[in-house]
């Protein structure tokens, strides 16, 4: 939310004005869009997969996440969180083979 602040009175017109200057924002209604279609993809996967199979699975986010913020952004990420990671996605892999 750079391009409109912080909120620093919570006083409910100010609130108001907050809200009503992010839903002018493009990337909001791509956020949101974006959100819905993984919610509804998920609940799409749910009707078809087990829960024990889908909820670990979705932990990939994580990497994703990071492989994001690396490529994208910019961002350093520390060798530990690799490490991290590399266990999450260690852990999905042990978990998708225990399925068959």
């Amino acid at each position: 939310m750079k391009g409109i602040g912080e909120v620093h009175d919570f006083s409910p017109k100010s609130i108001l004005s907050f809200v009503l200057q992010s839903l002018r924002l493009p990337w909001m209604w791509l956020g949101i869009a974006l959100m819905s279609l993984g919610f509804f993809s998920l609940l799409t996967i749910l009707s078809f997969q087990e829960v024990s199979l889908v909820v670990p699975v979705s932990a990939l986010s994580y990497a994703a996440g990071a492989f994001g913020a690396k490529a994208f952004l910019g961002e350093s990420v520390s060798r530990n969180r690799w490490i991290g990671i590399a266990v999450v996605c260690l852990g999905v892999t042990i978990v998708w083979w225990s399925r068959r």
